[in-house]
């Protein structure tokens, strides 16, 4: 369930003596099967929801649980629907205290009881952000907030790591996305999508006319497809042995795109394919050392012993007279 749905639901629920499935379902635009596992999933989190059959009956919130979200401003509710977020990344987008209040309103409940359980919050806390992860010195996703929500369109100065100097683009903003830690300016860049590492836009200004989205595309949509397309898409595939004891550090780095073939391993390694969006992504590979051994393609071999050459220049002793 989406931290929105989630809030109309409750809302709804919260707000009314009772409802049905199907008007709950009509309000939140989903199917009765979505509502029925929606609601399933609401008391199985200890939520009071309960449902009676019958002419008179309908879906209820049992009165005295203190979940009165009627109560929260909007501000509060808007800030709200960020729940998905870890505490840092909330932080970064500079909600103030709607947040903190808003939660304050929801979890506010009775004395627990001996028999009850502890709230989720309680005994779960999320942190998404990488291990060691530097602070990002590029733009703040709490500076770029009020400029997206005028839906305006926006000059950025993007220094991709690709390029010898930053690119000056116009594009056309969605919105702001977070994946593994990292803040992404999702954008239309004439009319193609691309994800924008914010610590690489190092100056960015509004530009006075509104933004120029395809249609039927959101936020979400977008930056699934963009995902998706990362993941799965992909211009080299390098087959490779990793070493076993760094095959597991192997599948934390590259995700889905390494590929294990069951049928080649042994005790001391791993047969895997490794799919890369460019040829130069293979850099990737040197962290590893001699623990992996590359068996083609022919370029990806050629670039990572030109790399390594590189490396070990860099490195050489100078040279005495």
């Amino acid at each position: 369930m989406t931290p929105d749905r989630f809030f109309t639901l409750m809302l709804l629920l919260a707000s009314r003596d009772a409802v049905t499935t199907q008007e709950l379902a009509t309000a939140l635009g989903v199917s009765l099967r979505t509502i029925t596992r929606d609601l399933n999933w609401l008391r199985d989190a200890g939520l009071p929801v309960t449902a009676q059959r019958g002419r008179l009956g309908g879906v209820t919130m049992l009165p005295g649980s203190g979940f009165d979200l009627t109560r929260l401003t909007p501000g509060e509710r808007d800030h709200l629907s960020l729940t998905g977020l870890d505490e840092t990344q909330r932080a970064e987008l500079d909600p103030s205290a709607e947040s903190r209040h808003a939660l304050a309103k929801i979890v506010a409940r009775q004395p627990r009881q001996a028999h009850e359980l502890l709230p989720l919050t309680d005994v779960v806390h999320v942190d998404s952000r990488p291990w060691r992860q530097a602070r990002a010195s590029g733009t703040t996703p709490a500076s770029l907030i009020g400029a997206l929500r005028q839906a305006r369109r926006l000059r950025i100065e993007y220094d991709s790591p690709r390029a010898s100097r930053p690119r000056d683009l116009v594009v056309d903003p969605y919105g702001l996305f977070a994946k593994a830690g990292i803040w992404y300016l999702v954008a239309d860049c004439d009319g193609v999508p691309r994800m924008y590492r914010l610590e690489r836009i190092t100056t960015w200004k509004e530009i006075d006319r509104p933004r120029r989205i395809r249609e039927d595309q959101t936020l979400a949509t977008v930056a699934a497809t963009l995902v998706d397309q990362w993941e799965h898409n992909h211009a080299i595939e390098v087959s490779a042995t990793i070493d076993q004891p760094q095959i597991e550090r192997a599948q934390r780095i590259f995700g889905q795109r390494l590929v294990r073939d069951d049928h080649e391993e042994s005790a001391t390694g791993h047969k895997v394919t490794i799919r890369f969006l460019h040829l130069e992504d293979v850099r990737a590979l040197l962290p590893f050392g001699s623990a992996i051994t590359v068996h083609g393609p022919t370029e990806a071999r050629a670039r990572l012993r030109d790399l390594a050459t590189e490396l070990s220049h860099h490195y050489a002793p100078p040279l005495t007279s």
